[in-house]
Formats: C-alpha cells, structure tokens, sequence
C-alpha cells in the first residue's frame, strides 16, 4: 500500500477543530494526513512543510502526530485525537488536575477516586483531559460523577508505553 501525504482538507479541519472545542480552543492551525490504511493526523509548521514539499521521497510521518481520523462503527467519520494533540489546545473545560500521588497512580494506569482530584471542570463531554499541578498533561480519562471510588476512569496515559507487553 502506498502512503500518501497531503495537507487536511476543509472537512478534516473541521473534526479536528470540533474535538478540540470540547476541551478549549485550537491553538494551532497546520496539520497534515498521512494516508495509508488509516488517516493520520500530524501538527506542522509551514517550514516543516515546505521542507516536506522539497523532498525527493514521501514521508511516512513528519511533524508532531496527534491522532487519526477513522470512520467509526456507525459509519460517521471522526477525529480520535492522541495525548500530545492536547499540547495544541488551550484547555478551558474537561478537564481534571490531580493532586501529587493520584498524578503519579494514574501514570501507572491507576483510575482515579473522588478524593484525588484537586480541581475539575466538566460540561457536555464525559471524556476528560487529565493534568498534574503543573500543567503536564497525563491522559485521558472518563468522569463517572455518580462513583466516588472510580470518579475518573483511566482510558489512556503516558506511562502505558512503559508498560506495553512485548
């Protein structure tokens, strides 16, 4: 299968901007696809992008990856971002920050109780984006406001690399 590379079309941006309106606003503007057997999404810059147009060879990847855009179950496309396209979104609502040690527990794939939660915002969306005091993205999680033992359950987080099975 030959992979293609190509900007994103109107209609792709619009996934991409619509995801990011659950969370805040897009602070970014540049994001190319990479298509093979899926529809990967990348964040560039334009001079990232002309150094791409002025290859010889096509990419497999360039830029920052931040999610793909597949076509779901109910045959309606959509844009499932990754834990770094959050680094392009100015995060005003969905959100959780977690207190020290429940930060640490849900890097190791830990849910997180009620009582571990320092400050949370959520409307409209049951997913969240996990933050530490300082502001480092850890994840995702899904809010569960009638639980106070799984008020947040862990669907992704940046240790789940480390602990990949091989």
């Amino acid at each position: 299968m030959e992979l293609r590379y190509r900007r994103v079309s109107s209609w792709e941006f619009d996934l991409i901007m619509k995801e990011a309106e659950k969370f805040g606003e897009l602070k970014h503007e540049l994001f190319g696809i990479v298509e093979g057997k899926f529809r990967d999404v990348y964040a560039v810059n334009e001079e990232v992008w002309r150094r791409i147009e002025s290859l010889k060879i096509k990419p497999y990847a360039f830029g920052t990856f931040v999610g793909t855009i597949k076509v779901d179950r109910n045959l309606v496309e959509k844009f499932y971002p990754n834990i770094e396209f959050f680094y392009f979104v100015d995060i005003k609502q969905n959100f959780a920050i977690l207190k020290p040690k429940t930060a640490f527990l849900f890097t190791t794939g830990k849910d997180v109780p009620k009582n571990g939660v320092k400050e949370y915002s959520w409307k409209g969306s049951k997913k969240l984006v996990i933050l530490n005091e300082e502001g480092i993205i850890l994840g995702l999680g899904l809010i569960n406001p009638k639980s106070n033992g799984k008020f947040i359950k862990n669907i992704t987080d940046i240790g789940e690399f480390i602990r990949r099975h091989k």
